[in-house]
């Protein structure tokens, strides 16, 4: 190995993380052998195995780099990760003005992405009405940047008269954080208002029965979380406020706030500037207005075929 590639090397450990990656491995190597772990709840310990599978990877394949073909390959393959690379992605889905229109698309969004999901063979979990989350091997790496508002033109199923409709939505994409995480976020009580409702989907026999549905605002900002499929009214509460946090986590990092308390304005969705637009009538075509990648197969899209889609996000 040549002094350059020595040096180049040295770089690509800093950027990637490379000692820090070495100590988690080690970290999960003793955590996915503990039995008790995979006994107390599996799902946890297949995805420690998975994030211990995926660092391995990269430490491999970096201990391997040896020239500059080596070095080309390492970046190109990682340089699209970041720190939410094994995090789950909590993904909403809320619907523009535009009445039961706007609500049909919202929907037709949540079943695009869990086909998606399924495609993948990720396991999906509804959390709310309009928030789904989804596990899987780079979830949210793959999903993060599906973020923005998502229009459709086409002929109205609930216009009588069979006139075009456009209708707008917001898709919100978030990372899941682990508990542990959560837990380091300290949130003032005077800052969150909490609500509480009869839970109107599955979540246990106690449903409909008691108030378990929760919904979390944080003042301040306007930023709002709601669960309503957890067994328990304390469940949900822990799952509302973890996407609360992971929200407010997002918007620290959009203004480069580094104290959740600087966080005072209002936020609210804009409506109009879609990254990507679905068009069902007068002819088929879906366009992404970042990447200009674009296809006429409305219905495959829609059906949960997002690999081009996101591939060409993934290269911007």
């Amino acid at each position: 190995m040549t002094e350059e590639i020595q040096n180049l090397k040295s770089i690509l450990a800093d950027k990637f993380q490379i000692e820090e990656k070495r100590i988690r491995l080690k970290e999960l190597e003793f955590e996915v052998s503990d039995p008790d772990l995979w006994k107390k709840d599996r799902f946890v310990a297949e995805e420690k195995t998975k994030e211990y599978g995926l660092i391995r990877s990269l430490i491999e394949q970096f201990d391997a780099i040896d020239t500059d073909e080596d070095i080309n390959r390492f970046e190109a393959d990682n340089m699209k990760k970041n720190k939410y690379e094994y995090a789950a992605a909590i993904i909403s889905v809320f619907p523009g003005a535009g009445g039961e229109d706007a609500a049909d698309w919202g929907r037709m969004l949540l079943e695009m992405y869990i086909a998606y999901a399924k495609r993948k063979n990720w396991k999906v979990k509804a959390i709310d009405d309009d928030t789904i989350e989804i596990k899987g091997e780079d979830a949210y790496n793959l999903l993060r940047m599906e973020y923005g508002v998502h229009r459709l033109v086409r002929i109205s199923p609930y216009d009588a008269k069979g006139l075009r409709h456009t209708s707008f939505a917001l898709v919100e994409v978030l990372p899941s954080f682990e508990k542990v995480d959560a837990d380091k976020i300290e949130l003032p009580e005077k800052d969150v208002k909490v609500d509480f409702s009869r839970s109107s989907g599955p979540g246990g026999q106690n449903v409909n029965k008691v108030e378990t549905a929760v919904r979390v605002i944080h003042t301040p900002t306007g930023l709002t979380a709601s669960s309503q499929t957890e067994r328990s009214q304390a469940q949900n509460r822990e799952k509302a406020l973890a996407i609360l946090k992971a929200k407010l986590i997002k918007l620290m990092e959009e203004r480069q706030e580094t104290e959740i308390s600087n966080l005072k304005t209002k936020v609210s969705p804009e409506w109009g500037h879609q990254i990507r637009s679905y068009v069902i009538h007068p002819y088929k075509m879906v366009k992404d207005h970042r990447t200009n990648y674009e296809t006429s197969r409305a219905e495959d899209i829609l059906g949960g075929n997002l690999e081009g889609f996101i591939e060409a996000e993934l290269k911007l």
